[in-house]
């Protein structure tokens, strides 16, 4: 019994439910604080029509009927290859009694799993809970469908992967992690705020641009310690642009003098002072939260108070309006200014977006031309409606004068430079764009790649440290674009790199990817019984041309062992090193998107021994590039061997197969 009728819509595929405007009532507008006293229907409703009940597709069964009972645990060695697996399917549980329930300990399971691959795993595993009516001497089949009721609450995951190592990752020093975390705000010119919010918000810590504002929301941890333990650099940047969007830009004067080594600190006497700003030293109430921020060298201590409320209208699918009243939250005391801060940069206003609503530029104007009156979407308004950020600002509805550009290895060494528009500076033309526009080339200085050198990588290891985005080419190799004939090249430049980023800033990491080697991915794929997929194009060749991608292309991607190449895969990353950490980073989805579709096929149940790596397969991945140059090709390892596939306009071409790459043959 592993494939049952949905429990949600009993196989009917949708849901017959209450309207969504039932929720608020037979009103236009609505305030979300104020719960009418009974269910009513809007009669103007875009979904039910008034009536009040509304089909809504199933999304637990993906409107089959049916789902899946059927759950797998497996945990991969990446140091040795071994593999092993339990199937957890109704009849094979062995619960165990709780005050409260049965329930099955999963993570006995992955443990003992665990251990006899010899790896050491991380990652929480709930626990698999029985419907409160199971019983052990219930009849079989009645205890088998209860069974099945509990695991089909798991299809949205059915395979769950861990991957370990023989030697467990060395626990994270709180202290240590903090030090690092604050010599790096010194050196990126940032500020590293460390915060915590009542009702159950918890511990975050995170870097801002000075004058941030509080975030509305921030999900933490328990305690700062476990906070500390699982923020990295990179986490902690994430998030950067979006909690500056707002923020006044400011040049930086990095000359000036840095504060001295960062003292040891005690993290649990921060963690009471902290807490102790929670709460309002004159009548003892306590306050939604507080922050420690290093900012100069020093902490700086301040609570975090209610703001002004700021109404929002949220139009509703069901065409009426809600009126939310949010309250947010403000700081107590500002620190001054760090002593790095320099002069205000000046903006213009975005003349593609409209602050405030969802009009932007017309497609009709592209190009720098006028609107034009017959357009179908703007009518000669030159503005339209448009769900995606402006392409000219990313919705900050600013245009900089200068933008700073923040070049680290994310360690000890950092490079800072200003481009300020108007700046006189020799170009070169090197290309024109089909439609006549000039392609020019500024000097070293505004070309990043110039600086990977310095900071001892190659120019595409080279990311936005804020997501770890690739940096645009133009940037990279200093490549504008002029609109017309005579325009300020420094300008167009600036407005790329300034784009969205948190007062006009751009932080760039210049570190290379941490990633395994591909004959371990390679082993990994092979123990699940799966497919690698490598994905290649050597792009070299356009070297030196502005208008033409170039470099190589890679991408590498877990797939089901029979499913097709793809014909529209195109490989995107870089570097090779960048494409493994990207698979590795996704591994617990891509084993979910390799769960065979049929419901009638179990999922498979994986097992392998301990193996040895096979001979490094890159050497005759560029050989078979450079041959091929310009087009795409798709190696794909299984435990039946390897295939070579052609990408080309018609489809997707099987070129060679064999047991090994270096014993490919081409047809």
């Amino acid at each position: 019994m592993t494939v049952v009728t949905c429990p949600d819509c009993d196989g009917l595929t949708f849901q017959l439910s209450p309207c969504r405007c039932t929720n608020l009532g037979d009103r236009f507008l609505a305030d979300e604080a104020a719960t009418p006293t009974r269910p009513e229907a809007y009669r103007e409703c875009e979904q039910c029509r008034g009536v009040g009940k509304a089909a809504y597709p199933c999304h637990r069964c993906e409107r089959r009927g049916r789902r899946r009972a059927q759950l797998v645990l497996s945990v991969a060695n990446l140091d040795t290859g071994a593999v092993a697996s339990h199937n957890v399917v109704p009849g094979g549980l062995d619960p165990e009694p709780t005050p409260t329930g049965w329930v099955v300990r999963l993570r006995d399971r992955v443990r003992e799993l665990a251990a006899s691959v010899g790896a050491s795993v991380t990652g929480g595993v709930p626990e698999l809970w029985l419907p409160s009516q199971w019983r052990p001497d219930l009849p079989a089949l009645h205890r088998l469908e209860l069974e099945a009721q509990a695991i089909v609450g798991w299809d949205s995951t059915p395979w769950r992967l861990f991957v370990g190592r023989c030697q467990p990752a060395p626990p994270v020093d709180p202290a240590d992690r903090l030090v690092r975390l604050c010599a790096l705000a010194d050196l990126l010119l940032l500020d590293l705020v460390v915060e915590v919010r009542r009702q159950g918000q918890g511990w975050t810590v995170r870097y801002e641009v000075p004058g941030s504002p509080v975030p509305q929301s921030a999900i933490g941890r328990r305690d700062l310690p476990e906070a500390l333990a699982a923020t990295d650099v990179a986490d902690a940047l994430a998030g950067l642009a979006e909690r500056g969007r707002g923020v006044a830009a400011r040049l930086v004067q990095p000359d000036r003098t840095r504060p001295p080594a960062v003292p040891a600190v005690d993290v649990d006497q921060l963690e009471r002072r902290i807490l102790a700003d929670c709460v309002d030293p004159v009548d003892g109430v306590e306050l939604p939260g507080a922050q420690a921020i290093w900012r100069d060298g020093c902490w700086w201590h301040t609570s975090l108070r209610d703001g002004e409320p700021v109404e929002d209208l949220v139009e509703q699918p069901t065409g009426q309006v809600l009126r939310r009243t949010r309250v947010p939250l403000r700081r107590g005391f500002t620190p001054p200014d760090p002593s790095w801060l320099g002069a205000e940069i000046g903006w213009r206003p975005c003349p593609d977006c409209v602050p405030g609503s969802r009009l932007r530029s017309c497609d009709c104007r592209l190009g720098g031309r006028t609107a034009d009156v017959g357009c179908p979407h703007c009518r000669g308004a030159g503005l339209r409606p448009s769900a995606l950020a402006c392409f000219s600002c990313d919705d900050t509805h600013r245009l900089y004068d200068a933008v700073v550009i923040t070049l680290s290895d994310l360690r000890h060494r950092v490079v800072h430079l200003a481009w300020h528009t108007g700046t006189s500076e020799e170009v070169t033309l090197v290309a024109t764009q089909p439609g006549g526009k000039p392609v020019v080339r500024l000097p070293d200085r505004y070309r990043l790649a110039a600086w990977a050198p310095i900071l001892g990588v190659r120019p595409e290891d080279l990311a936005e440290a804020d997501g770890g985005y690739d940096i645009e080419a133009d940037l990279l190799g200093g490549y504008v674009t002029l609109p017309w004939t005579g325009a300020d090249p420094v300008a167009e430049q600036v407005r790329a790199a300034g784009r969205g980023q948190p007062a006009g800033r751009l932080v760039v990491s210049a570190v290379r990817p941490d990633a395994p080697p591909l004959p371990e991915l390679i082993r990994l794929a092979l123990g699940l019984d799966l497919a690698l997929e490598v994905n290649v194009c050597d792009l070299r060749r356009n070297a030196g041309d502005p208008l033409l991608v170039s470099g190589l292309r890679w991408s590498v991607h877990l797939r089901n062992r029979d499913a097709p190449v793809s014909p529209d895969e195109w490989p995107y990353r870089p570097t090779l090193e960048a494409a493994l950490a990207g698979c590795v980073e996704y591994l617990a989805d891509t084993v979910v998107e390799a769960v065979p579709v049929d419901l009638a096929v179990p999922i498979p149940v994986p097992a392998a021994a301990p193996s040895d790596v096979t001979a490094d397969p890159v050497p005759v991945l560029l050989r078979l590039a450079a041959r091929h140059a310009g087009q795409t090709l798709t190696v794909r390892f299984t435990r039946a061997g390897c295939t070579l596939h052609l990408h080309h306009d018609e489809g997707v071409h099987l070129l060679a197969e064999a047991t090994d790459l270096h014993e490919l043959r081409l047809t």
